[in-house]
């Protein structure tokens, strides 16, 4: 009942731009924090960064200076810009949010999870 589907994958050379979109929808009552976290081959997920529904944000080391998280609430949408894309970025990034939502039952708080895009960063 509730869904994030993310945006804005692709290839891009190193030292170039992307960003990314999840919009969350479904029966939604409140969203506390949203994020983004990638998964690059053979290896785990990871943060990459978050911020709440107060503007804090919070991001990896490997990103800080070339990462921006940044999120709309009106529209339940988390955007994440990447500059200066290095071949380590490479990975599927998927968005991440804290909420309470609806369900069959009542409502429920939990975590909820895109499905991901890629991004790939090669020259």
């Amino acid at each position: 009942q509730v869904q994030l589907v993310e945006s804005g994958g692709g290839l891009v050379q190193p030292g170039g731009s992307l960003r990314l979109s999840c919009a969350a929808s479904g029966r939604i009552f409140a969203i506390y924090k949203m994020g983004w976290y990638r998964q690059a081959p053979g290896k785990q997920r990871e943060l990459v960064a978050t911020v709440t529904s107060g503007g804090s944000t919070n991001y990896a080391d490997s990103v800080k200076g070339r990462v921006t998280i940044s999120r709309d609430n009106a529209k339940n949408t988390v955007y994440l810009q990447m500059n200066s894309l290095k071949p380590e970025d490479t990975g599927v990034y998927y968005c991440a949010a804290n909420l309470l939502g609806g369900t069959d039952s009542g409502f429920k708080v939990g975590d909820y999870w895109g499905q991901g895009t890629q991004v790939t960063v090669s020259s």
